[in-house]
């Protein structure tokens, strides 16, 4: 085992020394080393301690709110109520009438899409969140207490459910497995104890990105079976209906270039980039950005087709942002550069639209009418 740069550990903050004491004696129980995957599963999701688990603010505009990120319909509401017209469009193509939506954050998304299909006359007969997080549960009861009684919080998927499933940032945050390619051999990356401190340290392993990684120098990336394997579970369960996941990432070329040699993984903390993804655990968002093109083929594999995929900007504009955005007021229509602009949003984030086979016929998506890249996966 190979031993690389250690993270000091903030013992003056209880959630940080609380769970990195939780993760100390996971590697220990687990030999002295644990896989990276298993350390982001803590760091994010460890009940009561880990940062989606526990009470401190995620969602905001800035730091002076206490947050540490700003997502899309926590910017403004032209989002969900641009998505709302992708949303009914799929419900009516599918025949189908419940909105689903994975890791629902703050509720703003899921109250924007409420109120936008309303306003189309496309209500939807139930809105069922998936969300393990019981802080945030309680955020979102809040959030949408005006439609109570359309609402319903779900732990898991069933085994069969019909309807329009939406996630926003959601497989971006879902552990990822890291790989070193050091002095020509590839490690996997994972996390040990030196003293009291949390150190990276590699072991070599017979794992490998999904493409070769051209050239000899050393590389650091990122594989995404979690992720993966969540999409083959929505393939398994969705029986009618589509997908839609909006997240930053990039096709498997891009995402695997030679010149991207210290992979993407990264911490979120006040609104700034940390790149110490190891110092206190719990008090920072942990992400890697999403590859596309594993997701697509995922899809396809367990069952599902891949009706649509481009930048948000695009997607949005197809959807008929502009037309809303006449309508609101000239902050919300700043805000909305933010959504479509290639250095802001509009370019890094990307859409892809994923539909059972018996759904994905007869129509095309009104977000992928123009500017479709699903050839570029």
């Amino acid at each position: 085992m190979r031993r690389v740069n250690t993270a000091p550990v903030n013992e003056a903050e209880s959630v940080a020394s609380a769970l990195r004491a939780r993760i100390a004696a996971a590697i220990r129980a687990a030999g002295g080393w644990l896989p990276f995957e298993r350390y982001m599963a803590l760091a994010l999701y460890e009940p009561g301690l880990g940062y989606y688990a526990n009470p401190s603010r995620k969602f905001g505009h800035g730091p002076q709110q206490g947050s540490d990120f700003v997502t899309a319909p926590e910017l403004t509401p032209l989002f969900g109520r641009t998505l709302a017209r992708q949303v009914a469009q799929a419900l009516d193509a599918t025949g189908t009438d419940e909105v689903w939506e994975f890791g629902a954050g703050s509720g703003a998304l899921a109250l924007q899409l409420i109120e936008g299909l309303a306003e189309r006359g496309r209500p939807p007969a139930r809105y069922r969140i998936v969300d393990l997080s019981g802080v945030l549960r309680e955020r979102q009861r809040a959030t949408l207490a005006a439609h109570a009684d359309r609402v319903q919080w779900v732990d898991a998927l069933p085994e069969r459910f019909e309807g329009v499933a939406v996630g926003n940032e959601v497989l971006d945050a879902m552990p990822v497995t890291l790989l070193a390619r050091v002095g020509g051999q590839w490690f996997e990356r994972g996390v040990a104890l030196d003293g009291e401190r949390l150190a990276w340290a590699d072991r070599p392993t017979d794992l490998r990105p999904p493409i070769e990684v051209p050239g000899a120098h050393d590389y650091l990336t990122e594989i995404h079976p979690q992720a993966e394997a969540f999409v083959r579970t929505l393939a398994d369960r969705l029986a009618r209906g589509a997908a839609f996941l909006f997240d930053y990432g990039f096709p498997e070329a891009e995402y695997y270039h030679p010149q991207r040699a210290m992979g993407t993984l990264v911490a979120h903390r006040a609104h700034r980039r940390d790149d110490d993804v190891l110092g206190d655990p719990g008090e920072k968002d942990i992400t890697a950005h999403v590859n596309f093109t594993g997701i697509a083929l995922a899809a396809q594999d367990a069952g599902l087709d891949v009706i649509g995929y481009t930048g948000q900007g695009r997607f949005l504009i197809n959807a008929g942002l502009i037309d809303l955005a006449r309508e609101a007021g000239v902050r919300e229509n700043a805000l909305m550069q933010k959504l479509v602009n290639e250095h802001e949003m509009g370019e890094l984030f990307k859409v892809i639209a994923l539909a059972p086979r018996a759904s994905s016929a007869g129509w095309v998506p009104i977000g992928f009418s123009a500017g479709d890249r699903t050839h570029r996966l």
